[in-house]
């Protein structure tokens, strides 16, 4: 399957870049690193996880941040990657 990242999938991974890399120097590009072999392992596994606020969810394997992406066809598309901590409330209205 083909992988796509929307633009606002895009600026949340920019959002946790900086935030994780102001905690430590360096844990920001492990974040990207992370984040972005999750977000490729839906060309294998994309459609399988859960549905959760209409979208398929899937959850990193080092960070807890939420995956969320739709499935058309033969194409994902990643639609936002959000911190899992966050208000479920908040996370249901970024997502409408």
């Amino acid at each position: 399957m083909i992988v796509n990242i929307s633009s606002d999938a895009e600026e949340d991974l920019i959002e946790g870049y900086w935030f994780f890399d102001r905690q430590s120097p360096g844990l920001g590009d492990y974040f990207r690193s992370c984040l972005i072999a999750d977000i490729e392992s839906l060309a294998y596994y994309g459609g399988i996880h859960a549905i959760e606020y209409g979208f398929h969810r899937t959850l990193s394997k080092r960070f807890p941040f939420c995956i969320y992406y739709r499935v058309d066809e033969s194409v994902v598309t990643v639609v936002a990657v959000l911190d899992a901590r966050r208000d479920p409330l908040w996370i249901r209205q970024r997502l409408e």
